[in-house]
């Protein structure tokens, strides 16, 4: 097995791992990798939807999107299409996967069906990173509180895209839950800033102002790019990401504007998640350190 870092910060390219072998000695391989990469690339795996499926279940019960309908036979498997006419993308912001559910998504399997031959890279940034690192006097004020993520606005989204159909099985409502700006990540351990900028609109018990100012911060903090990686796509690449540790960016830099009119093809599996713990009580501040 040969290990690539693409950052200082997060991110792996693996070799040697078949994703076809969902035995429990290769999940544990893959599962480690994710667990200390945060995210973690496979090139040249032309995986068919139930592989797909299999290798996601081993992870958890698979989501259904709320707002997006899946492919007819696999429902859990969500096409994200952008067409060649178009210039928008799916998740071109910094966001993590529906953190507006009362369980936000674990974990996420995306791969590539059709790329363009230049552009649709993804970003992703480090939240572990990004907590360690934050300013203190923002760590003080925001270390036991709890934020609003809500999906105002998301439940129409997919009205400006041409080639992907809304789920007509759910009702098109605002979902909106509140969890701890600081969750603990249920298997290392560590803390995570849980906040992003497409979803969290309030820091709960905080005036507006206050809570715009503190958070237009973290968000800024967030997308410095020596907290991130960067990862550039081929045909039949699968990516993994732990969607409690990181952010990522979907970049649309190939529309028609730029004379740049390609198609993009993705194939999306969520993984379930769980409650964020509500009480940080016992936390202490970690001491900051640059990067």
């Amino acid at each position: 097995m040969d290990v690539k870092l693409l950052s200082g910060a997060l991110g792996a390219e693996i070799k040697g791992i078949d994703l076809t072998d969902v035995s429990d000695q290769n999940f544990r391989k893959i599962n480690d990798l994710l667990l200390e990469h945060k995210v973690i690339f496979f090139r040249d795996q032309p995986i068919t939807n139930d592989q797909q499926i299999a290798l996601a279940e081993k992870f958890g019960p698979l989501e259904t999107h709320a707002y997006v309908k899946g492919l007819k036979d696999y429902p859990e498997i969500v096409r994200i299409i952008k067409g060649k006419e178009e210039k928008n993308q799916w998740g071109e912001n910094w966001h993590s996967d529906v953190s507006y559910n009362s369980k936000p998504t674990k974990a996420v399997i995306l791969k590539s069906i059709k790329i363009p031959p230049v552009g649709g890279d993804t970003c992703f940034s480090n939240m572990e990173l990004a907590w360690e690192t934050l300013d203190p006097n923002i760590q003080k004020k925001i270390i036991n509180k709890k934020a609003i993520h809500s999906s105002l606005g998301a439940e129409f989204f997919i009205d400006d895209y041409k080639y992907m159909e809304g789920n007509k099985d759910r009702n098109y409502e605002s979902y909106s839950n509140e969890h701890p700006i600081v969750r603990t990540h249920p298997e290392t351990g560590k803390k995570i800033l849980y906040v992003n900028w497409t979803y969290t609109k309030q820091i709960v018990g905080l005036d507006k102002d206050e809570s715009n100012e503190i958070l237009k911060n973290i968000f800024e903090h967030q997308a410095r790019l020596d907290l991130s990686c960067r990862f550039s796509w081929t045909e039949n690449a699968v990516a993994i990401w732990d969607n409690r540790s990181v952010i990522h960016y979907a970049i649309a830099d190939f529309f028609p504007g730029r004379g740049l009119g390609y198609e993009r093809i993705m194939d999306r599996i969520a993984i379930e998640g769980d409650h964020p713990p509500v009480s940080y009580t016992h936390l202490t501040l970690p001491t900051n350190r640059e990067v």
